[in-house]
């Protein structure tokens, strides 16, 4: 299957610059709108002020300071119907299940295919409200 397209507006959260430059590139080249966050205390800025605007969130798990599990608390609690996929290098644990049962719509273990990522993109943002 083909990489899917899209064109809402995203925001990615990553410490890591090279993951954040790539994957805007592949997101950019799908269609998306890509807003970026090198932290969590940075997405909750960046989603308070552009609340109205960010169909999705892209989630890295594994960050310093707030975690992703903080990140996605808050970011919940700015919006209860936030869309957020979980990235991660790890596989999923008791953290991510955790993350999940609260309310989160994915998770994509990293390193994953541009296939893999614009379908569960599309899958989420595509689902209506529960």
């Amino acid at each position: 299957m083909g990489a899917m397209r899209g064109e809402e507006t995203l925001l990615l959260v990553d410490d890591e610059e090279a993951i954040l430059d790539v994957n805007r590139e592949i997101l950019k080249a799908l269609g998306y709108k890509v807003m970026l966050a090198r932290n969590g205390s940075e997405a909750v800025a960046v989603y308070q002020n552009h609340s109205g605007a960010i169909d999705l969130v892209l989630l890295d798990m594994i960050m310093p300071g707030l975690s992703g599990e903080e990140t996605f608390t808050m970011l919940k609690n700015l919006n209860p119907e936030i869309k957020v996929i979980l990235l991660s290098g790890y596989t999923i644990d008791g953290q991510a299940t955790k993350i999940l049962e609260s309310g989160c719509q994915a998770f994509i273990q990293k390193p994953f295919k541009i296939a893999t990522l614009s379908g569960k993109i599309r899958e989420v943002l595509d689902k209506g409200c529960n």
